[in-house]
């Protein structure tokens, strides 16, 4: 049973503070603190008081806030922030394949596709692409952004994922109805993925008849 969450009474900069981490798996930044009313200085009042847990520089997570299975994926996305605040990487590639589970892959790093302007060193553990992702590219979770399942079977084609993956992905999309064949068909790629994918949806049972 999933711990119930108890939003704060009487407190109004807890409140706006809880508001925030609420939305983002009880992770928030210390920009995102002053701006619920708390000034810099008391910050380390939280944290020595065990209120606040310091998660990475400028990030903290509230300490009675539950836990979910996801909730890195979060510490991550707000890594990524901008001067501004803004998180600018978007999960790609074998990390979101995984987020929307197809195929058995287990990635072994965090795969994040940032913009080409991204300068922040990479941390160990992480793999950096740098690319543009549209709007319409990706998807809103709890917290943190996913390339579609669309752009995630693309990304996965340009890249050097095993082809056995790729199909295993290709056809659990298709059977979960995440996209339609014409979709992948005319959706813009490199000249080398598009013969990976059109050889591999011939294989796939679901889209048997139609006219590749």
């Amino acid at each position: 049973m999933q711990e119930e969450i108890h939003s704060p009474r009487g407190n109004t900069k807890k409140q706006k503070l809880f508001d925030v981490a609420s939305l983002q798996q009880g992770y928030f930044t210390a920009q995102q603190a002053v701006r619920a009313g708390f000034s810099y200085r008391m910050h380390s009042h939280y944290k020595q008081s065990g209120q606040w847990l310091e998660i990475d520089r400028g990030v903290f997570r509230l300490a009675q806030f539950p836990n979910s299975p996801d909730e890195d994926h979060v510490r991550w996305s707000l890594w990524s922030r901008d001067r501004k605040g803004e998180p600018q990487a978007v999960f790609s590639h074998d990390s979101a394949l995984a987020i929307h589970g197809l195929s058995d892959i287990m990635p072994s790093k965090i795969h994040l596709t940032v913009p080409s302007g991204f300068r922040k060193r990479t941390p160990k553990g992480c793999v950096i692409h740098k690319g543009r992702v549209s709007p319409d590219e990706k998807e809103q979770r709890e917290g943190f952004f996913v390339t579609t399942p669309l752009r995630t079977i693309i990304d996965s084609a340009e890249s050097s994922l095993s082809v056995d993956y790729l199909q295993q992905a290709i056809e659990e999309a298709c059977d979960k109805g995440m996209f339609q064949t014409i979709d992948i068909i005319s959706a813009q790629m490199s000249e080398k993925a598009k013969g990976k994918i059109t050889a591999l949806l011939k294989n796939v049972e679901s889209v048997k008849g139609n006219d590749l």
